[in-house]
């Protein structure tokens, strides 16, 4: 009873926490003549990950790397098959493939540097320090990029612009600060509650620490993005939603494993190593394709993502022991490998 009562809880929290997020985020996004896609890839999304940090965090404390490192890769394959697909199908999403340039190329290298530390089989401090340092670079450079062009533009014209992203009169910046910050504090305790039962549940039916990872906890944590997405989907802000997902999947990776591997070394558990990476890899390309190549998403390709991401889970809980086969280390050498690292 307790935990439906968190699940229930959790669900509340989250829709009502990312309907004041969204709002708050756009109409900041106009008081600071700032587009919605660096609204998205920032406070939004720096907002909605915060779950996965704590979740990480204290994955690493309790020496559980398969949560911790399973989270992060988890809730990025999350985020674009589960989150973008939800969003497409609601209502397509169209962007402009010239603004997404920059942040599609740090959002692929984001991935691509980190699976090349992972493939050592632990991610070092002074790795995590980089990834740390990589992050405030590409943030520094993008708000300076965005306020840039905000100033060259003719106020007239970037109103014209925005026009359709803001149909509702602006609020008060306290007001919109508030909304943000009571957003964010919503969606983190919805996430934590839901989280919390999510795992009650599925240690009491006895499934693995990656699959934990990798599933239920990475789902978990990304729900406050999903809530957010859908809400920007239905009231039509396609660029937050975008903006929102490529700036976690950024700070995913960057921030909080390089945080978590910053106070501790961390093993990356043999399944990730050899199936999930390249899954993440695999689904951040044809995200990034269909969004450069096709202008967005549409309601097919939507379901095609959500059909993915459950044929990913399916295979998770009957399919990866079969991949795995003969590469599987056995959990005693995994744990010695995890006392050594920390």
């Amino acid at each position: 009873m307790i935990t439906i009562l968190q699940f229930v809880g959790g669900f509340v929290l989250l829709l009502f926490g990312a309907e004041f997020l969204v709002r708050g985020a756009v109409s900041l996004a106009r008081r600071l003549n700032v587009s919605p896609m660096i609204i998205g890839m920032t406070i939004v999304a720096y907002g909605t990950t915060s779950p996965e940090l704590v979740v990480s965090l204290q994955a690493a404390i309790d020496k559980l790397p398969g949560i911790s490192v399973g989270n992060v890769v988890g809730s990025n394959i999350a985020n674009i098959l589960l989150i973008l697909g939800a969003s497409a199908v609601i209502y397509p999403i169209v962007v402009q493939p010239k603004t997404l340039y920059r942040d599609a190329s740090v959002m692929m290298g984001s991935a691509l540097l980190f699976t090349a530390l992972a493939l050592s089989g632990t991610i070092e401090r002074w790795q995590g320090v980089l990834m740390i340092a990589a992050l405030v670079a590409f943030s520094l450079y993008a708000f300076r990029a965005e306020r840039k062009r905000g100033k060259a533009n003719d106020p007239g014209d970037l109103a014209e612009e925005l026009a359709d992203e803001f149909k509702d009169p602006p609020q008060p910046t306290w007001l919109s600060v508030l909304s943000i910050v009571g957003g964010v504090a919503a969606v983190v305790a919805g996430a934590r509650l839901l989280v919390g039962a999510a795992v009650v549940t599925a240690r009491y039916f006895g499934v693995g620490e990656e699959v934990i990872g990798l599933t239920i906890v990475a789902v978990g944590t990304s729900l406050p993005e999903l809530a957010t997405a859908v809400v920007a989907a239905i009231r039509r802000h396609s660029e937050v939603a975008v903006g929102n997902i490529m700036g976690a999947g950024i700070y995913n990776l960057l921030a909080i494993m390089g945080l978590v591997s910053a106070v501790a070394p961390i093993p990356v558990p043999p399944q990730i190593l050899v199936f999930d990476l390249w899954f993440m890899l695999a689904v951040t390309a044809m995200l990034l394709a269909f969004l450069l190549i096709r202008n967005g998403l549409s309601r097919p390709v939507g379901g095609l993502f959500l059909a993915g991401f459950v044929a990913y889970t399916a295979l998770q809980y009957y399919g990866v022991d079969k991949v795995m086969a003969g590469k599987e280390v056995p959990h005693e050498e995994q744990l010695v490998r995890t006392q050594k690292a920390n």
